[in-house]
């Protein structure tokens, strides 16, 4: 049901509709209209210079520029056609200005302690300034008196979450892109029921679109009956959802502003390895305790909020529940990346990662749908003796993103960057870790959609000893990878190269 459903909303029924509607009118000019046709081609061929002009004029990611121009002055109606529901990756603005005030209304809650940038300024003054560009850019600011903990596998986050869960006082928040009516979540939600009899309140929210297939339409109903209060982000219209090209990719769990959760993995079966649909599923989640779980908190009050605008106090939520010690030292910055500004937070975060290695750099991810940036950041960091090391799925949940993802294996490999495929099955993690210093957990894949249309969520972390944690996860994965040489690229058929050619030109529909 779930993939009948996939295919029935999905994009590439719309765009071989695009294509049909091409056809279509192509047949049709030169049937019925030939004596106007050239008239009727030019009317086309003009809005369709005005749409790349117009395009070009943006500021937006230079690859999709390129990939849209191409589409659209070689089809007009079908490049226009597709443009229009793919490819305005800002929001409408309404909806931009309804996000901006609820952001400006939580912005005085996340102000910097001077005292612990200048600190970090003093230990490190490379760190000091990629977490004061978080900062300044998102909003997020860096704390300490935090205690971190790294799960490298989602069943043991999900069993520290059941009993967090259970231990609850005040509130809960979660926030996830996708959500499965089946096992994991029924233990999630038995919980959930005993805590809100106990006088706790819980609040929900899901993606609509990452959820298709998981639950049905009564879900929320039947959650918001329960006294779960529940919230769906941006739902579908069937047929009309194409124009909804922002998603909540975002997995957060918010405990009392006290303790709260974020990583890679959603609540799914699949993700905890109750399911086997991709052989073994490897995900990641983080826990923080202390100080910095106040930025989970107000990413999740910001996206309520901009759902239904309805809090008018929030001082209750922003309050944990007692004073606080952390037994660990480093810093911890939990940050947000929006599709509604220019700023490419994620990416760059990534990228001045790799500008700053002075060792090494070991990725996880997905995909890996990169943009030439990016490209010649890892090329460069390989280059100059940096160990670089990416961890890619061995067993796609996508075949053509995973095709698409082997197109660049190429020009990486021969600079020096070294590829892992896991072999047991499906990563589904994303995570950074450089130098045994820095690391970054959280939803922000390597592609297009993350980088640059999706809501996401991250934690930086320095110095913490969790760092270690992640480091010694991704040296136990890389014996189950199969790393991947130059020969393996070089021996697919002329067919599969070509395709991935022409893969990598509609990379950022993808």
């Amino acid at each position: 049901m779930r993939n009948i459903l996939k295919v029935i909303f999905g994009r590439v029924l719309f765009t071989v509709l695009c294509l049909l509607i091409q056809l279509v009118w192509l047949i049709g000019l030169v049937w019925k209209l030939n004596q106007y046709y050239v008239w009727f081609s030019a009317v086309f061929d003009i809005i369709a210079l005005i749409v790349v002009l117009r395009i070009n004029a943006k500021s937006d990611f230079s690859a999709a520029r390129l990939v849209w121009t191409i589409v659209i002055l070689a089809l007009p109606v079908f490049g226009i056609c597709l443009y229009l529901m793919f490819g305005r990756t800002g929001l409408t603005k309404r909806t931009r200005a309804i996000y901006e005030k609820v952001q400006k209304r939580f912005a005085c809650e996340l102000s910097q302690d001077e005292n612990v940038l200048g600190a970090l300024k003093e230990n490190n003054i490379y760190i000091h300034n990629q977490e004061y560009y978080i900062q300044s850019s998102s909003g997020y600011p860096v704390y300490q008196n935090t205690d971190v903990s790294y799960y490298p596998q989602a069943e043991a986050a999900l069993e520290a979450l059941l009993e967090d869960l259970g231990n609850a006082r005040e509130f809960i928040f979660m926030e996830y892109f996708a959500v499965e009516d089946t096992q994991a979540f029924h233990r999630i939600e038995e919980v959930l029921l005993r805590k809100i009899s106990e006088g706790v309140e819980v609040r929900f929210i899901y993606d609509d679109f990452g959820s298709i297939g998981y639950v049905k339409p009564e879900f929320m109903r039947r959650l918001n009956r329960q006294g779960i209060q529940c919230r769906i982000f941006n739902p579908l219209v069937p047929f009309l959802y194409i124009f909804m090209n922002h998603r909540d990719h975002r997995k957060i769990t918010v405990i009392d502003n006290r303790i709260s959760y974020s990583g890679g993995f959603n609540l799914a079966d699949e993700y905890f390895n109750i399911t086997h649909p991709y052989g073994h599923w490897k995900d990641t989640g983080i826990r923080l305790e202390g100080d910095a779980v106040r930025s989970h908190t107000i990413m999740f009050l910001e996206m309520w909020n901009f759902i239904r605008d309805t809090d008018t106090a929030w001082d209750k939520y922003l309050t944990s529940c007692g004073p606080f010690q952390s037994r660990q030292g480093g810093y911890v910055q939990p940050y947000s990346d929006t599709p509604l500004d220019n700023v490419t937070l994620g990416e760059n975060v990534y990228m001045n990662i790799l500008k700053n290695a002075t060792d090494y750099v070991y990725i996880s991810t997905p995909y890996l749908i990169i943009d030439n940036e990016m490209q010649k950041e890892l090329c460069m960091a390989a280059e100059r003796g940096i160990d670089v090391r990416i961890i890619t799925p061995g067993i796609p949940d996508k075949k053509l993103v995973f095709l698409l993802t082997q197109s660049y294996y190429t020009a990486l490999i021969r600079s020096g960057v070294r590829i892992y495929q896991y072999i047991p099955g499906f990563i589904h993690a994303k995570g950074y870790v450089s130098d045994d210093q820095t690391a970054v957990v959280g939803t922000i894949n390597m592609d297009y959609r993350s980088l640059y249309l999706h809501f996401e969520c991250g934690v930086y972390l320095y110095g913490c000893d969790a760092v270690m944690d992640i480091k010694k996860d991704f040296c136990d994965t890389f014996p189950l990878c199969t790393e991947i040489g130059i020969d393996y690229c070089q021996k697919r058929s002329v067919f599969v190269r070509c395709f991935q050619c022409i893969l990598r030109l509609f990379a950022p529909l993808l």
